[in-house]
């Protein structure tokens, strides 16, 4: 009897943001210790390196905390990502830190998250961390936010205290209306109550665990499959004199940012306006009939045309904007503020250009979540509206319509390192081909 057809596990991403000592490199040691995904050779290692408390337990924070200056400090300071799996998907998870100063390393472990678990000390409650974490998830454009009120134990399980923080949350939540799917979950990561197992001391609690949730949450619908989306990342040309089949073999590889692509299709290849239709579509595994986002394959055209790295493929029916006179949101990530006239080069896809800022616009207060106009220059950590102007323009979607074709990063043309990572306000106009874009 032939065994059924097996289909893949769903992955989700996720990551744990709040402020410092909320508990998120301890929660995420739990999830990996409770859901038994760690190898005996962790755990040993865990109990070999002092890594006990004077009470005996073992410091599951330390599972995600691998520099030395984390573990003396006790702190998170960079981005670690662990795996693990369930049954039911497969998780992806980034451990961010909590310090004011790390804030940009949050930001970089948030920007593919599908999910962002925000944790929340229920002694302090809701502090500017907690509001400032919850703004990147929404500036993010995250679809799906959690957050874990910790250290419930410290409370005596309160569910007034619960209550409290959670009606803190709502007071500013509907000025992020991006955000529309919150849960709040009640846990104890030390202890792992409501963690992956459900906890005796909640019987006032009637929602899911943390590990339920994460397992459950709808995920599917969260990328945009109105609109295909193409970026050409690599010409693959084989070339392969042993196999006859590769000897005139041309596709196009890269990931799907948006849509979904079946062999037979009309598309266009921008920015030259070209239209042609797919002939075949490749994946690691064989051929396939169509795809969709955010799938890895490699396009094959009817037509040999000229298309190179950067190029985009789109449908016919929704197309992108063009142009080189960018709006934006940032958030900056280097010590050195920005000021207007400064030139960058700004990676967006799978192409960089150069780019210089225009005009700041605004600057978004943290307490109130409103932009403050014309600030003359942007610091660390700060969020604010920005102008550039790009050596050629863009094809690109608004940052709510698409994540992959709305983002950017900004780097410094002398030393090479990323200070800023950008979300794209939405084109003023749709594409309209132009031929003379050949000659730029």
């Amino acid at each position: 009897m032939s065994s059924p057809t097996s289909h893949p596990v769903e992955i989700l991403r996720f990551n744990t943001c709040g402020s410092v000592d909320d508990g998120k490199s301890t929660l995420i040691g739990r999830l990996l210790y409770d859901s038994k995904s760690l190898m005996e050779d962790q755990l040993e290692a865990l109990e070999r390196s002092a890594d006990i408390t004077g009470g005996g337990q073992i410091n599951l924070a330390n599972l995600t905390d691998g520099l030395r200056a984390e573990r003396e400090q006790g702190i998170t300071i960079d981005v670690a990502y662990r795996y693990f799996a369930t049954p039911k998907r497969k998780f992806i998870v980034a451990d961010t830190p909590g310090h004011v100063q790390y804030t940009r390393n949050m930001v970089t472990g948030a920007s593919t998250a599908n999910l962002s678990v925000v944790l929340v000390d229920a002694r302090q409650g809701v502090i500017e961390q907690s509001r400032r974490h919850t703004y990147i998830a929404a500036l993010l454009g995250i679809p799906h936010v959690v957050i874990a009120v910790n250290k419930m134990d410290l409370v005596d399980w309160s569910e007034e205290r619960f209550r409290e923080i959670r009606d803190q949350f709502e007071a500013f939540l509907p000025r992020l209306d991006v955000l529309r799917d919150v849960k709040f979950v009640p846990i104890s990561a030390l202890n792992g109550d409501n963690v992956v197992d459900p906890s005796p001391h909640t019987p006032w609690y009637e929602g899911p665990t943390l590990l339920r949730h994460l397992e459950s949450v709808h995920i599917a619908s969260d990328w945009n499959l109105g609109a295909v989306r193409f970026p050409v990342q690599w010409v693959n040309r084989p070339n392969n004199p042993r196999d006859p089949r590769l000897h005139d073999f041309r596709g196009l590889s890269g990931q799907l940012a948006g849509g979904i692509v079946k062999v037979g299709q009309e598309v266009m290849v921008l920015p030259g306006g070209q239209h042609t239709t797919l002939k075949e579509i490749h994946t690691f595994d064989g051929e396939l009939a169509e795809a969709f986002c955010p799938q890895s394959v490699t396009l094959v055209l009817a037509h040999d045309l000229d298309v190179s790295r950067g190029d985009m493929i789109v449908d016919l029916d929704n197309l992108p904007g063009k142009t080189a006179d960018l709006r934006a949101r940032v958030a900056w990530m280097h010590p050195r503020p920005l000021q207007p006239g400064r030139k960058y080069f700004l990676k967006h896809t799978n192409q960089t250009v150069q780019a210089v800022v225009t005009g700041l616009t605004g600057r978004i207060d943290i307490e109130t979540y409103e932009s403050r106009p014309d600030p003359p220059e942007l610091g660390l950590n700060d969020i604010g509206e920005v102008r550039l102007k790009t050596s050629r323009p863009l094809i690109f979607d608004g940052y709510t319509t698409n994540r992959l074709t709305g983002a950017f990063i900004l780097i410094d043309q002398g030393t090479n390192q990323t200070v800023a990572a950008g979300m794209l306000h939405p084109p003023t106009e749709t594409y309209k081909p132009d031929y003379s874009d050949f000659a730029i």
